[in-house]
């Protein structure tokens, strides 16, 4: 049994969780459910939870205050938020779980498996730090960090010194701009909705690329684009409308 802390200020929001969790996690032990941050604080102090549940937008000191000020975070955290679009790149480029409330018992299942998963391989919260360094850079998205998982665990990468990416059958290469590559075991289409908001354009069936990292455009059917490290990377006619708009809008010309 994992045990595991609610923490929210609504009491109907405690309840619904606790009776959803009573009904498809049966693995977690619920030992304390808390309404602010300062009882949270305590009862994960004394308690040594496993896991929490975590409510970002609390009255007074919301959810990241709670661990920021937090001496060690010793715990899995799944995070529950009402706000769709709050933190949603710090979230996704951290690999952090968060359910958004209502909360659907699928992804609720699908997160607990995962932070099960951490927990069992003595891997947690491997990614805070990175989540809570991405919080920090909210308005400034080329500024964060990914977490590329691998076949290993996973790395933490600048989004800025990634020139491009290419696809390798269901894995992505990860070009450097230290020369390096990283090996990820994800498919490149997971990257494409992943960066979708970001500075990154899916150019080509094989190539995700970098706009910061485009030197030149070279016209054609559909034209290449020469990049920072002078590797020339085809435009797929189909994507060249969409690459062009991009560059537009990135750099307002």
């Amino acid at each position: 049994m994992i045990t595991t802390i609610l923490i929210d200020d609504e009491l109907r929001g405690l309840n619904s969780l606790r009776k959803m969790i009573e009904r498809y996690c049966p693995d977690l032990n619920i030992v304390a459910e808390c309404q602010d941050v300062n009882s949270a604080a305590e009862k994960i102090t004394s308690l040594k939870p496993q896991l929490i549940f975590l409510d970002i937008a609390m009255p007074g000191k919301n959810g990241f205050d709670l661990l920021n000020e937090l001496e060690n975070i010793f715990f899995e955290t799944i995070f529950i938020t009402a706000h769709n679009e709050y933190s949603m790149q710090a979230f996704k480029y951290s690999a952090v779980d968060y359910l958004l409330k209502p909360v659907d018992e699928d992804f609720l299942v699908d997160a607990v498996k995962r932070a099960q998963k951490r927990i069992l391989g003595k891997q947690v919260n491997s990614n805070m730090e990175t989540f809570l360094y991405n919080l920090q850079k909210i308005n400034a998205p080329h500024e964060m960090k990914l977490c590329v998982p691998s076949i290993k665990g996973f790395q933490v990468i600048n989004l800025s010194d990634v020139i491009y990416c290419e696809a390798e059958s269901s894995y992505t290469i990860f070009h450097m701009a230290n020369a390096h590559q990283i090996v990820a075991s994800k498919p490149i289409i997971e990257y494409e909705l992943l960066l979708s908001d970001s500075s990154f354009c899916r150019i080509h069936k094989s190539f995700l690329i970098n706009l910061a990292h485009v030197k030149e455009y070279i016209r054609g059917e559909g034209g290449s684009v020469m990049l920072t490290n002078n590797k020339e990377v085809e435009v797929s006619r189909r994507k060249k409308e969409v690459f062009i708009a991009k560059m537009k809008d990135l750099f307002k010309y």
